[in-house]
């Protein structure tokens, strides 16, 4: 079912990224907030990795993200999140 590993950053007003916590991503996969079926195929594994179904669009998934860590105030004025996915063999396991 969770067939992919994405990476999520936070890309500071610098251009640099830093892996996000377990727990903002976590927070956000949990469906009572997103309300979002598409979505329940998201796993988080660590920090700055999500592991997805086939199913999850990504531009999608971006955009929903970005606006809850807004929303949430995860992200500061000038960052921004970036969502990459990872090919299988280079798929970093967890620390």
């Amino acid at each position: 079912m969770f067939s992919r590993t994405l990476t999520i950053e936070r890309i500071d007003a610098a251009g640099l990224a830093h892996r996000c916590p377990i727990a903002q991503i976590d927070n956000f996969a949990m469906r009572n907030f997103t309300n979002d079926a598409v979505f329940d195929d998201t796993l988080p594994i660590a920090d700055g990795l999500l592991e997805v179904g086939l199913r999850v669009p990504l531009d999608r998934l971006s955009a929903a993200m970005e606006d809850w860590f807004r929303r949430k105030s995860y992200l500061a004025p000038g960052e921004r999140l970036r969502v990459t996915e990872v090919a299988p063999a280079q798929a970093p396991t967890q620390p």
